[in-house]
């Protein structure tokens, strides 16, 4: 069988294997549902209201975007996935789905939320957004997580972004109440 044979073969047995329950693997749904809770919180104790359809709007784009970011952290940790016991058995290590394929998805779903948080709440919110999953990504995942335990540490910033997400998604604003929200999920996140 020759090295091509062998590709097509292999991407046929990712297009057939691959279910929605793999892409909502690669969510990373446990982590997200934190980030969620702690982004309603946010939108909770804000002065203001929402109408409730922007509610559930901004709380699916905190959710997905916190999701591809997960998404983007599972396509970079493939090779030491795949030797951990634990994480072995996840969706692109497995085989079920093709790491291209994986960091296609997360890359969309990290426009979609980021630009639809911008059209239909507000820029500050969207940009709060943009930046939680872009530290995530590129500073948990790529640059701390391979080289220091300290890695948790730092990176909880980015978990701790989703409060001041849902304060600007009402108020529109970045302010000292909503930077103690962070603080205070920042500072618990070690523990």
């Amino acid at each position: 069988m020759t090295v091509e044979t062998t590709g097509a073969a292999q991407r046929i047995a990712e297009s057939t294997t691959a279910r929605a329950s793999d892409y909502m693997a690669l969510l990373k749904p446990r982590v997200m549902s934190l980030v969620v809770f702690t982004g309603f919180a946010g939108m909770v104790v804000a002065p203001g209201t929402l109408h409730p359809l922007l509610t559930i709007v901004a709380v699916l784009c905190i959710a997905i975007s916190a999701g591809a970011a997960g998404a983007i952290n599972m396509w970079y940790e493939r090779d030491i996935d795949a030797l951990m016991e634990r994480t072995r058995n996840r969706p692109i290590p497995a085989g079920r789905i093709a790491p291209n394929k994986a960091l296609a998805f997360g890359i969309t779903l990290n426009i979609l939320p980021v630009l639809t948080m911008g059209l239909l709440l507000n820029w500050v919110a969207a940009a709060l957004l943009a930046a939680a999953a872009g530290f995530y990504i590129f500073v948990y995942t790529i640059w701390l997580k391979r080289r220091t335990p300290q890695n948790i540490v730092i990176g909880g910033a980015a978990g701790a972004v989703p409060p001041m997400i849902g304060w600007a998604a009402v108020t529109g604003s970045i302010t000292l109440d909503s930077i103690v929200l962070f603080l205070i999920i920042f500072m618990w996140t070690p523990p």
